[in-house]
């Protein structure tokens, strides 16, 4: 089994609170904004990525380090996090949603729905923020 390398944690978190300080900033936006502003659609799409692969990038880590089983797939990685003690079991559904959202802005980026993306960034940025929270309480 390897060691947390907590650098490599906290360096990710640092991100990840970033990413959503950007995005707060923006909740205020409409979906005729997204539709109309190409330049601020990609923004909000790639900050939303980067902050999403910056809590899988944490899991994955988590997993390797902690010797645990290989996840199947992104959302996987959340639920190995829950069997592990990390994450609460009763957050889960909210966790994986958030991975099955990252491999929608990587593999149909092509066809966002400006509407879901408006949905994420006014509705579930606080559970990126209960993502860096639970890691940094129990983790760092």
């Amino acid at each position: 089994m390897n060691m947390v390398d907590h650098v490599f944690i906290k360096r990710k978190l640092d991100s990840l609170v970033e990413y959503i300080g950007d995005l707060e900033e923006q909740q205020h936006l409409t979906v005729a904004d997204l539709e109309t502003d190409k330049v601020l659609r990609n923004h909000i799409e790639r900050s939303l990525h980067k902050a999403l692969e910056s809590c899988l990038d944490i899991g994955k880590h988590l997993i390797a380090a902690m010797g645990l089983r290989t996840p199947e797939d992104y959302s996987d990685i959340m639920t190995i996090l829950v069997e592990a003690g990390i994450l609460p079991k009763e957050d889960l559904l909210k966790f994986k949603k958030m991975a099955q959202f990252r491999n929608v802005i990587v593999h149909n980026y092509e066809k966002i729905d400006p509407q879901i993306v408006l949905s994420v960034l006014q509705n579930n940025l606080s559970d990126l923020r209960f993502f860096a929270r639970i890691v940094r309480d129990r983790i760092c």
